[in-house]
C-alpha cells in the first residue's frame, strides 16, 4: 500500500475530531486510571499523551503529570487545555524510541491502546525496555491494548460531527490490509471539514496498528524485566478479559 505521508501522524483535523470523538474525561478509561493511580506519589509519564484527554484529569486529581507525543498538532490542543483547567504538565514533542528524561517516574500510563501504534514487534520490545528504565524501583506500568480479535475484517467506518462553529466534520476509515503474520492492520483515514456544503479542508491519515495476544504480551513484559503482570477486561478491575472483551488493560511493576 503506497502512502505519501508518515503513518499515525495525527494532523490538525485528526486532533480536532479526536477530542470530539473521545469526550474529555467521559470515557471509562479515565475513571479506571484515576482509581488505579490513587494515592501514588511521584511524577507520572504519559507517552502519546495526545490532546491531554487523560493527562489533564489526572493532573486535576493532584498528580504531577509529564507527557510526550510525536504530533505537534495534538500537543497544541493539550497546552491550552491544561491552562484552561488551571493545571501544569510538562509536555514535549518526542518519539517512542528516543524519548529521554533526566529523572525516573512512579508510573507510566498508555490509555486507549496507544501502544498498538508501534507497528514493529522488535521496536515495541525496545520501547518496553525504555519504559522499564524510565521507572523508579517499584514503579507501575499501565497499558491498554485492543485484543487480537481486532484483526478480523470490519466494515468501513463512517462518522460525522458538528464543530463548535457549525462546520460539519467527517471521518471515513477504510481497512487497506491485514498482515496476519505480523498481527497488524492498516487503515486509510480521511478527515474532512465542510462549511455551507463546501469542502474547505481534508487530511488523509495512513495508520497502522499491531495487536498482541494475552500470553504474548505477558512474555514481552517479563522480557523487559517487569513482574506481577496481570490484565483487566474492559476497565473492570480484577476481572480478566473474556472472548467479547474490547479493551485489555495490563498492569505490571518494576521490581523495588
Amino acid at each position: 500500500m503506497y502512502t505519501n505521508s508518515p503513518d499515525n501522524r495525527y494532523g490538525s483535523l485528526a486532533a480536532e475530531i479526536y477530542d470530539i470523538d473521545k469526550p474529555f474525561g467521559k470515557l471509562p478509561d479515565t475513571a479506571f486510571y484515576r482509581d488505579a493511580l490513587k494515592g501514588l506519589d511521584g511524577p507520572i509519564l504519559e507517552p502519546a499523551c495526545g490532546s491531554g484527554r487523560t493527562l489533564v484529569p489526572l493532573a486535576e486529581a493532584g498528580h504531577e503529570m509529564w507527557g510526550f507525543d510525536t504530533s505537534a498538532e495534538m500537543l497544541a490542543q493539550a497546552e491550552p487545555r491544561c491552562a484552561k483547567a488551571g493545571v501544569r504538565a510538562r509536555l514535549s514533542q518526542q518519539g517512542w524510541s528516543d524519548f529521554t528524561y533526566d529523572q525516573r517516574f512512579s508510573a507510566i500510563i498508555l490509555p486507549v491502546a496507544s501502544f498498538t501504534l508501534i507497528e514493529d514487534a522488535d521496536t515495541a520490545f525496545g520501547v518496553l525496555a525504555r519504559f522499564y528504565a524510565a521507572l523508579s524501583p517499584g514503579g507501575l506500568l499501565l497499558i491498554d491494548l485492543t485484543p487480537l480479535s481486532t484483526l478480523a475484517p470490519v466494515e468501513d467506518d463512517r462518522r460525522s460531527w458538528v464543530a463548535e462553529n457549525g462546520d460539519l466534520l467527517t471521518l471515513h476509515a477504510v481497512r487497506t490490509g491485514t498482515d496476519w503474520t505480523k498481527q497488524a492492520f492498516r487503515l486509510s483515514v480521511r478527515y474532512e471539514r465542510w462549511r455551507e456544503n463546501r469542502l474547505v479542508a481534508a487530511e488523509l491519515e495512513p495508520m497502522v496498528m499491531r495487536q498482541w495476544g494475552i500470553e504474548e504480551f505477558r512474555m514481552a513484559l517479563e522480557r523487559a524485566g517487569f513482574t506481577d503482570a496481570r490484565c483487566h477486561g474492559d476497565y473492570k478491575r480484577g476481572e480478566p478479559p473474556e472472548a467479547g472483551t474490547h479493551m485489555v488493560t495490563w498492569e505490571a511493576r518494576k521490581p523495588a
